[in-house]
């Protein structure tokens, strides 16, 4: 299967949609479906570490703003292997739970927040903090109460348990 090019990322010809060249089925739920990411190898590696897999693959529903491996290999040197040992489990936690949302919001649902909101829509992750919400020409743009950004590169993609959308950025809360 094919790892770029108009199926990677989109649909292919049954309707299925593509993340990295890999089909995610809506019936499967968000960890079996970012499992089958290659674009999202690292954000699973992390899902395990901090032992979230059980919370992800629960019933939901969640939205999850998936960053890719570039978006891991942004953040400074050593920084995810940092992450990734035992000691650091609970600050990988709370990063990673900084990247999802409870409730099931589609992109749809995402614009009409922003409109709703004069430009701006706040949403609160499940670890607590705020992540802000605006358009950039037709760009969906987050950012982290820690000052980090990341665009959405692929929305909508559907989950048994919730939507992921694919972010080319690791979002940093506060704390």
């Amino acid at each position: 299967m094919a790892t770029d090019g108009p199926a990677a990322n989109g649909m292919n010809a049954t309707g299925t949609v593509m993340v990295g060249g890999a089909e995610m089925l809506p019936t499967r739920n968000i960890v079996e479906n970012a499992s089958e990411s290659p674009i999202h190898s690292t954000l699973v590696a992390a899902v395990k570490a901090a032992g979230l897999v059980d919370t992800l693959a629960g019933t939901g529903p969640f939205t999850v703003f998936a960053p890719v491996n570039t978006a891991f290999e942004k953040l400074p040197a050593g920084t995810v292997d940092t992450l990734l040992k035992p000691e650091n489990k609970a600050k990988l936690s709370g990063i990673l739970t900084y990247h999802v949302v409870s409730g099931r919001m589609t992109a749809a649902d995402l614009a009409k927040a922003i409109t709703d909101g004069n430009g701006t829509a706040t949403l609160t992750t499940v670890q607590g903090e705020k992540l802000t919400a605006k358009m950039d020409g037709t760009n969906v743009v987050l950012t982290g109460e820690g000052g980090s950004t990341a665009i959405v590169t692929q929305a909508d993609v559907p989950q048994s348990n919730g939507v992921i959308h694919v972010i080319d950025g690791v979002l940093m809360p506060k704390a």
